[in-house]
This record gives C-alpha cells, structure tokens and sequence, in this order.
C-alpha cells in the first residue's frame, strides 16, 4: 500500500489517485493556524504576568521586565529545538508521553500524559473565558451572560473541529495573521517613539506598582521568569500532533515548530522592549497589550483592531488542545491506557470521540468557574511545565542511546532545558499552591490512577480472550436457536427462517400470565401456531409475574444445563420503523429480552432488525 501512495505513475492515466486522506491532513502553513494559536495568543498575558510579579518591587523592579523575557526566550528557543528532535525522533506523534514511553518507563510516561491532558482542558476553559472576558470588558452590558457566551464559543469550536482539523485551520488562519500582523506592527511603531502617543487607557485606573521599593532579589526573578513562561504554553502541540500533518509528516510539522519559536520569540522580546521604552506601569482592569496599543498607535482605530484581534485570538486559541488531544488520547487508547473508542476515525481524519470529550469536560469546567478566567488560570502553567520537563530528560536519554554526530551537545541542550523547565514548573506550584494548583497535585496521580487502571482490565480482558496465543482449532457444534414470539406476522416469519438458516433446531417460545385476557391471548396464539404449522414447536413459558425476560433466561439456562454439548442462540426479532421519530412508539420488548439473557446466561444474542420501509 505504501508503495502505491509514494509512487504517482502508478496509477492508471485518466483515473484519480487514490484518496488517502491527505487533503484531510495540515501543510506547515495551516498547522502553524491550527495548533499555535495558544503560543500565539499567550503574548497577550505573558509579559504581563512578568510585570505583574516585579511590579513588586517597584519601578525598579520593572527594569527587569527585558533581562527576564531574553531568559524566557532563550529558553523557548531550547523548547523548539528539543521539539524539533521530539518530531524527528517521534514522527507518530504524542510529544512528552512517546518520549517517556521509550525512554523513561511506563509510569513516567502516564505522568507525561496526564499532564498533557490537565494541559489541554485547562487551556481551552482559559482560553474561552479569556476571550469572553475581553469581550465583555468591551460590551460590560453581557457580563453577567458570560457563562452562557462561553459555552457558546466551545460549541462553535467544537463543531468547526468535528468537521476535521483542514476545515478548522483553514477558519483560523485568517484571525491568526490579523493578530500577528497587529503585534509586529504596534511594535515597528512603537520602536520609533521615544514616549508613548497616548495613555487614556490607564487614566483613571489604580497603578498595582509597590510605592516602596524593594531589592530585586534572585527569587523574585525566578518568580518573574516563572510567571512569564506560562507565554510558553503550546509549543507543544505540534509535536503532539504530527500525525495530523500531510506527507512528509515529520518535516512539514518541524517547519512550523520553527515558525512558531520565530514568531513567538520576535513578539515576546519586542514588547518586553516597548515596555522598558514606555516606562509602562501596570493598572488595574486595563490588560499591558492594550496600554502598549495606545502608546504605540495612540487611543483610535488601530487600538480596537488590535483589542478585537486579541479577542477572536484568545478564544480561538482553544482550537489547539483539539488539534493536539485527541491525537494524544490516540496513542493512550492504541498502548490500553484509554478506551479503544478513542482511537477511531471519522472520515475527515477526526478523532471524534476524542474532540467531543474534550468539549464534554471543558464546559464542566466553565461551569464550575461560572466563566471566570481567574479561578483557572493558576491551574494552566503547571500541566504543561512537567511535560516539558520529561520531554527533555527523556530525550537526555535518548541522545545517550543514539550516540550519533554531535549527540553530546544536543543532550547538554535538553539537559539545560529540562534544568529551567523543571525550576519553573517547582516556583509555579508553590507560589500557586494556595490559589488552586493544589488541585492539579491531586488530579496528576487520579489521572494516572485511571490510566492503569484502564490498563490492567485490558490486560486481564487480553489474557481470557488468549490474545498474543494460537486458539484451538474451530469445530462445529450442535445448535438450537430460541426465539421469543408473541404473535403471528411477516416479522415471525422472518425470525423463524432466519433462526433455521442459523441453527440446528429451532425453537419458538411465548410467555403465559396467569391474567384471563393473556390466557386467552395465549389460546388465540397456539390455535394460529397449529393452524400455520411452521415446522417449528411453540414452547409455553409460565410466569406468574408480569415479567418478559426473566423466563426467557430461565428457559436458555434450561436448556444449557440438559444439553451441554449445545450451542444456544436466542434470536430476537425487532421492527426498523421507516422514520426515526417512530421508534418512540416501540415498546422495547426486545431489549428487555437481551438484557436478561445477556445478564443471566452465556447465550449468542442476535437481534434481527425487520425494516418496515
């Protein structure tokens, strides 16, 4: 198969090639629109978190806004290059959790997955939230709706991504070059002022900088750098999402993992620069990106094109965790860690199950919130610190088992990096711990809890089934078919020709109570049998209670405990009504009869649908 696709001559002239689903699938360009929109959008709240944090320390501490974003950005430029191996090494996808899994142990790579999964969910209940809120900053008249505007945001993003990952980007692409065209040109302006145009956006807002300033000391910095790298989160997720790329996998989704660090490291490091420019200080209820819009383009059109851009961006930016999730619940449910449900397809090339439960626990969350970004962010940074920390150690590993050209220097980069992500990961759950990363320590170990628990009732599952063993060789048996009746027509007709066709004997059985209109039911029915005479015996089940399924099963065990050398299969006959609204009107007799021998007894269930159309 692999070779017809790679080789285009192969296919006859005047037919089309075969569709493998490629048009389904990411070029560099719409993979850099489908799954760096939460890199891309994390510029709106990353410096700002680094000012925050100094801004304890005064005006002086603002003075090292630059020096920590420069670390940030180094750092990010560790991450792209490790990542960039990650994809080389792992074109099937799966980031930190492939890495551990092959190099770190099966525990570790739960731990890797876990975090990824936390990661994701957390990002689209902020990113959605985060959206909101700027539109209701704009229009405070739908504050208190914005519950109900959050989920309908995840609605529309969930349902552009069950139309598959090509139809999302292909929608994002748009918003995501308004947004980094807006950024890149507030800071070409702003380069070229030496004082800001305009402040009315902070005018009359209180300044949160210290009145007394403090040292600077190294773990205020570490706290700043901290903060600062939640600007890092989804770099990742094109790692993750490899599989999702057109051929070749590997290389298209290496090109925008470069294009993202470019893109990303440029806006970061030209707006810590405008802020040391503008001397800027933060205020409350005024975000820094909008205070750098006013003083770079002044308080006027280009200001709300950027606050809009910002907006659309931030709640898009969701859009990542469903590119990357459901790939990742992918390689949980292929190694047993999840249910296999998530590993299937849908025709667009859509993990389908996997993008609706990510939709599904992302509005528990926004519930539980009622919508409010704060209540999630200190829960964001941390899920995805950890996976880039194991990433890294695993790929320390990797480089020492490769051993190839230069492999001493690429394992002292991962080295390095795991070194700063770990760092980071350890200040952001202790300055955080109080404020709700609590919950995230608690959910890492339930989650990896679930994963192997998962995983061993497959295994178990796998050892009574023999798989991985050569079964015995299949013989024949001796079968009897049962089939519940309780009327004369076409559809017993059909259930009888089919229970022959199938089985050996065929048995027809009816269920008596003791009520005078069902005994005489009953009477009307056999007088009809031994009239028809289908070949076939009726048999009389007694029930003194009104119950349809418990003598049916009674019946099978009957029959299984006098004939045990036979194999019994009790076929129900259903109707298929002609509209789906009509199957309101059936009475479920035969799921009634399933459920009770399924329970009871060991016996082959067919139910045989009879269409009416």
């Amino acid at each position: 198969m692999s070779v017809l696709t790679a080789e285009p001559d192969a296919v006859p002239a005047g037919e089309e090639p075969p569709d493998t689903g490629e048009r389904h699938r990411l070029t560099a360009v719409t993979g850099l629109a489908a799954l760096s929109l939460d890199a891309m959008a994390s510029v709106a709240y990353g410096p700002e978190a680094i000012v925050l944090v100094l801004a304890a320390a005064g005006a002086h501490g603002l003075g090292f806004t630059l020096p920590v974003t420069l670390a940030i950005a180094g750092l990010l430029a560790v991450l792209v290059a490790s990542y960039r191996q990650v994809i080389a090494a792992f074109p099937d996808g799966g980031g930190s959790y492939a890495v551990a899994r092959t190099h770190l142990g099966a525990r570790t790579s739960l731990v890797a997955a876990a975090s990824l999964v936390l990661d994701y969910v957390l990002n689209v209940a902020v990113a959605v939230t985060a959206g909101v809120a700027a539109l209701t900053s704009a229009f405070p008249e739908f504050y208190d709706e914005r519950l109900w505007l959050c989920l309908v945001v995840l609605v529309l993003i969930t349902g552009v991504n069950l139309r598959g990952i090509v139809e999302s980007a292909k929608v994002f692409i748009v918003p995501t070059v308004i947004f980094v065209g807006s950024i890149l040109i507030l800071i070409a302006v702003g380069l070229f002022r030496s004082e800001p145009v305009s402040t009315a956006t902070a005018q009359g807002h209180a300044s949160v900088l210290a009145d007394n300033a403090t040292t600077v000391g190294a773990l205020l910095l570490l706290k700043a750098f901290a903060s600062g790298c939640s600007a890092l989160t989804g770099v990742e997720a094109i790692a993750n999402a490899v599989p999702s790329f057109r051929v070749p996998r590997a290389k298209r989704a290496q090109r925008a993992e470069v294009a993202l660090g470019a893109v990303l490291g440029l806006m970061l490091i030209g707006l810590s620069v405008l802020i040391s420019r503008f001397h800027l200080q933060p205020v409350e209820g005024v975000t820094v990106l909008a205070q750098l819009a006013d003083a770079s383009l002044g308080h006027n059109w280009a200001f709300y094109v950027i606050q809009f851009a910002t907006m659309i961006l931030l709640a898009l930016s969701a859009n990542t965790s469903f590119g990357g999730l459901p790939v990742l619940l992918k390689l949980l449910a292929r190694d047993n860690y999840l249910p296999h449900v998530f590993a299937l397809k849908a025709d667009r090339q859509v993990h389908r199950h996997g993008v609706l439960a990510l939709a599904l626990v992302s509005a528990a969350l926004l519930v539980f919130s009622g919508g409010d970004t704060n209540t999630l962010v200190p829960l964001f940074a941390i899920g995805v610190f950890v996976g880039f920390t194991i990433a890294q150690v695993g790929m320390v590993r990797h480089w020492r088992f490769e051993r190839g050209p230069g492999w001493q220097g690429k394992a002292l980069l991962n080295g390095f990096g795991a070194l700063l992500t770990g760092v980071a990961a350890v200040v952001v759950t202790a300055t955080k711990f109080e404020e709700g990363a609590w919950l995230i320590v608690i959910a890492l170990p339930l989650l990896v809890a679930a994963f192997e628990t998962v995983h061993r009732a497959y295994t178990r599952i796998g050892e009574r089934l023999g798989l991985g063993r050569i079964p015995q060789t299949p013989h024949r048996d001796r079968s009897v078919v049962i089939v519940p009746v309780s009327s004369l027509s076409r559809l017993t007709s059909e259930a009888l020709t089919a229970a022959a066709s199938l089985g050996d004997e065929v048995r027809a059985v009816t269920v008596c109570y003791p009520d005078p209109e069902d005994r005489a039911a009953l009477h009307a029915l056999e007088a009809a049998w031994a009239e028809w005479d289908p070949g076939v015996p009726l048999v009389r089940l007694n029930c003194e209670r009104r119950s349809l399924g418990r003598p049916i099963a009674a019946y099978v065990r009957e029959v299984t405990a006098t004939e045990p050398a036979t194999r019994v299969t009790v076929l129900i006959p259903e109707t298929e009504p002609e509209r789906l609204w009509q199957r309101l009107l059936q009475n479920q007799r035969g799921a009634v009869v399933a459920h009770a021998v399924r329970r009871d007894t060991d016996a082959v269930i067919c139910r045989l649908r009879f269409r009416l159309s």
